[in-house]
C-alpha cells in the first residue's frame, strides 16, 4: 500500500487538529504539507511500532515542534483567533494546548497521545489537568441541574461547584426545569433522562433549547433513550454510575466548545 493510501484517511482529521492547534487553517495546512513533504522525501518516517494515524501525528508534531512552536507568542496567538472557541484555545500554553486537543478534539487516548507528543503517560495527565484548569478558571457559569434523585443531585453539586461554577437551581421534574430557567437563565445544563413525576428530562431540555442556547450534558442510566439514531444525538452523555473526572472534563469541553450565540426571544 502507498504512504498516500495509508495516510489519507486519517489527512482531515490531522488538518482538522492542525488548525486547532495554530489558530489559523492556512498556517496549520502549511504545516501538515510540511510534514507530508518530509515523509514522501525520506527525511521522515512512519514509526512501524506506532498505527498509521499515531505516526501521523507523531510526524506532525516533529515538524511542528521544530518551527512552529517556536514562533509562538501570546499576542500573535490572539491576532489568529477568528472565534471565542480559537481565541481560548490559544490562550492555553501550547504543551498543554496539544495534549487537550489531541485527546478532547481528535480522541485519542492519553496513551496515544504521550506516543505522540515523546513523553509518558504522567506528563500527559498532568498536561490536561493543566488545560482543564484553565478552561474552568475562565468559562466558569450558572449550571441548573435536573436530576430527581437526591443523592446523585449533591454529587454533581459538588463536582460543579468544585470546578468553580454555580449551581443556579436542581430541578427534580421536566415543570420544575422549566421554571428554574425563566428565573434564571443557566450557561450550562446537566440532565438526567427519567425524573421525579414520570416527565421526560428530554423534554425538559427541548422545552429549555427551545428559548436559550446553552450547551448540555446528559448523565443518565439510560443512554440507550438517546441513543436511537432516529433524532440528533447529543454531543455529551454519560452513563450512570459516572465516574467524577469524565463529568469534570465533560462540563470543560461541553463550555469550551459550544459556540456562542444570541439566544432566542421567547414566544
Amino acid at each position: 500500500m502507498s504512504l498516500l493510501a495509508r495516510l489519507a484517511p486519517h489527512l482531515p482529521y490531522v488538518r482538522r487538529y492542525a488548525r486547532a492547534l495554530t489558530g489559523d487553517q492556512t498556517t496549520g495546512d502549511h504545516y501538515v504539507r510540511v510534514a507530508l513533504e518530509a515523509l514522501a522525501a525520506g527525511e521522515r518516517v512512519l514509526e512501524a511500532n506506532l498505527t498509521p494515524r499515531v505516526a501521523l501525528y507523531h510526524v506532525f508534531h516533529a515538524i511542528w515542534c521544530t518551527s512552529g512552536a517556536q514562533l509562538e507568542s501570546p499576542q500573535d496567538d490572539d491576532s489568529l483567533a477568528t472565534d471565542d472557541t480559537t481565541r481560548r484555545l490559544m490562550r492555553i500554553a501550547p504543551r498543554s494546548r496539544q495534549a487537550f486537543l489531541l485527546t478532547a478534539l481528535e480522541g485519542f487516548t492519553p496513551s496515544e497521545a504521550a506516543q505522540i507528543l515523546g513523553t509518558d503517560f504522567s506528563e500527559v495527565e498532568q498536561l490536561i489537568a493543566e488545560a482543564q484548569s484553565e478552561i474552568d478558571a475562565e468559562l466558569a457559569t450558572d449550571v441548573l441541574i435536573i436530576e430527581d434523585e437526591p443523592v446523585i443531585a449533591a454529587d454533581i453539586e459538588a463536582l460543579v461547584k468544585e470546578l468553580g461554577h454555580t449551581v443556579v437551581d436542581i430541578a427534580a421534574t421536566r415543570t420544575e426545569a422549566v421554571d428554574a430557567v425563566a428565573r434564571k437563565t443557566p450557561g450550562l445544563v446537566l440532565a438526567d433522562i427519567q425524573l421525579a413525576d414520570g416527565s421526560s428530562g428530554i423534554d425538559a431540555v427541548k422545552d429549555i433549547l427551545a428559548r436559550f442556547d446553552v450547551p448540555v450534558i446528559f448523565i443518565t442510566a439510560f443512554p440507550e433513550r438517546l441513543l436511537t439514531g432516529e433524532r440528533p444525538e447529543p454531543t455529551f452523555l454519560i452513563t450512570k454510575p459516572f465516574q467524577p473526572e469524565t463529568v469534570k472534563a465533560a462540563i470543560g469541553q461541553a463550555l469550551f466548545f459550544h459556540p456562542r450565540k444570541a439566544n432566542k426571544q421567547a414566544a
